[in-house]
C-alpha cells in the first residue's frame, strides 16, 4: 500500500520510471519500497464515435497520511510522469480506512 492504477501512459513508460518513482515515494511515506503497487491498466476510451488516446491519469489508493503529503506525493508522481514528455497529468487520491482494510481477514486497525 499505496497502490497506483495507471491509465494513459503505456507498461514500457511506466517501466522506465519504476524504480526511482517507487524509491521516493517510499522515502517520503518512510515505508518499504515493496509496499507499493503499480497497475498499468488497459482501457480504451471513446469520444463521438472514435477510439481516442487515454489521458494520462494516476489513481492512488492509501491510507491518508495529511495533505503535506499528498501534495508531495502527487509532485513525485506528476515530476516522473512529465520526464516521459508527457505534458500533463492528474492525479487523485482515494483514502481507505484501516478499519476497512484487510489482510488475511484482519482488519489493519486491530
Amino acid at each position: 500500500m499505496p497502490h497506483l492504477y495507471i491509465r494513459g501512459i503505456s507498461v514500457d513508460q511506466t517501466k522506465e520510471i519504476s524504480t526511482q518513482l517507487v524509491k521516493d515515494l517510499a522515502r517520503l511515506c518512510e515505508c518499504g519500497e515493496d509496499n507499493f503497487t503499480l497497475e498499468v491498466l488497459n482501457s480504451t476510451f471513446v469520444f463521438d464515435i472514435n477510439e481516442v488516446p487515454a489521458y494520462p491519469f494516476i489513481e492512488v489508493k492509501w491510507f491518508d497520511r495529511g495533505k503535506a503529503i499528498q501534495n508531495q506525493f502527487a509532485g513525485i508522481i506528476s515530476k516522473y510522469v512529465r520526464s516521459l514528455g508527457v505534458p500533463e497529468v492528474e492525479v487523485a487520491f482515494s483514502a481507505f480506512l484501516e478499519a476497512d482494510y484487510y489482510l488475511n481477514g484482519k482488519s489493519f486497525a486491530d
